[in-house]
């Protein structure tokens, strides 16, 4: 699934590329991709302005005009693929190294029409991913958003809010990291990689971590995230960036995916257990319970 650093990479490409289009068509394919589509109705999109594009946590935002906005949320196979009136994909004068050749293809669900004569792809090969057409208004109350904790790479995140959403509780580490609630954006990636940064075990309790621990834990997530960011996310099978394009921090990673290979830290090889119901990836000579 698409974690903060893919969503984030996502935003700032099509931020660069979208801003100012106007609307000029909207085609459903799939309909069960854009469900709420009928209460609102994709005809208010036309001849609107994207005005902005921002994320919370794996959501994307895409606000247009006054009153409306696209909320749009990956899942496991989601993308946004953008394509230029000339047919090209990159963007910012790059050659482009594009993953798809050819577009719609049998896995586009939804395309949006622009004046300019871009075109933008929300394929989702599992169709678990979903885009909803929301009142401005409306997108703070909406019931995911609502529950979702600080954003890492925002100043609110700070080492005290992190202590006090592990204050006392007595699940593993890593399944209240995947949790939403605690941390926004955190994925089964980047929950690995920040543990094992931070030398923590993921089964250990959160109540059991001292000051020491969390406050490593704190900055371990951020320069993760940071980093991830940089280097446009982790492509392991269906994610790519607008410009149909991999990410580049699986070269990178420190255990996730790594199994059999020597630790970074200290050679010893890397481990595959089960902590939350997620495959997880450790070792078990920095990461000791």
């Amino acid at each position: 699934m698409p974690e903060l650093p893919e969503v984030e990479t996502i935003r700032r490409g099509l931020a660069g590329e979208l801003t100012g289009s106007i609307f000029s068509g909207v085609e459903i394919i799939n309909e069960s991709s854009m469900p709420e589509s009928s209460s609102l109705g994709t005809e208010l999109l036309l001849d609107q302005e994207i005005v902005g594009l921002r994320r919370r946590g794996k959501v994307l935002i895409i606000d247009v005009g006054k009153n409306y906005s696209l909320l749009i949320h990956l899942k496991m196979t989601g993308q946004l693929i953008l394509e230029r009136p000339d047919g090209g994909r990159e963007g910012g004068g790059h050659p482009t190294k594009a993953m798809v050749s050819a577009l719609p293809d049998k896995s586009t669900r939804v395309v949006f029409d622009f004046s300019d004569g871009k075109r933008l792809f929300f394929n989702d090969q599992r169709k678990f991913g979903w885009i909803k057409l929301k009142d401005r208004g409306e997108v703070e109350q909406d019931s995911l958003l609502m529950r979702m904790g600080e954003e890492p790479l925002e100043a609110g995140f700070i080492e005290e809010v992190l202590r006090k959403k592990l204050r006392g509780r007595k699940a593993p580490i890593k399944a209240l990291l995947l949790d939403q609630t605690t941390v926004a954006g955190l994925g089964n990636i980047y929950v690995d990689e920040s543990l094992h940064l931070a030398k923590i075990h993921p089964e250990t309790k959160a109540i059991d971590l001292n000051d020491e621990q969390i406050a490593k834990l704190h900055s371990s997530i951020v320069n993760i995230i940071r980093t991830a960011v940089r280097l446009e996310g982790t492509t392991l099978r269906n994610y790519l960036n607008h410009r149909g394009e991999k990410g580049g921090y699986f070269e990178h990673a420190r255990v996730f995916d790594r199994t059999g290979l020597p630790c970074p830290e200290c050679g010893e090889e890397i481990e595959k257990i089960r902590v939350a119901g997620r495959g997880t990836h450790i070792c078990v000579n920095c990461q000791r319970k």
